[in-house]
């Protein structure tokens, strides 16, 4: 299940939004949406998990989180 993680820090790291989900399950891969111009994070990414209970637990219990002063929103990605 491809998942979808907004408002992020700007200063949060692939390793450490990996880090959080693999707290869940495992985690198949993670991405971080990068600015081209100024090679900072977006605000937002992608962790792919395929067993689809995990992705679900991780869902539900990271939704709303504070990570790095930011409260996430974690949401199954269209």
């Amino acid at each position: 299940m491809k998942i979808l993680i907004r408002n992020l820090a700007r200063t949060t790291t692939e390793e450490e939004l990996r880090a959080i989900f693999e707290s869940h399950g495992t985690v198949q891969s993670c991405t971080l949406v990068i600015d081209k111009e100024t090679g900072n994070s977006k605000g937002f990414g992608f962790v792919e998990m395929p067993k689809q209970g995990e992705a679900k637990a991780a869902i539900s219990n990271l939704n709303g989180k504070d990570v790095s002063g930011s409260k996430i929103r974690v949401k199954k990605s269209e």
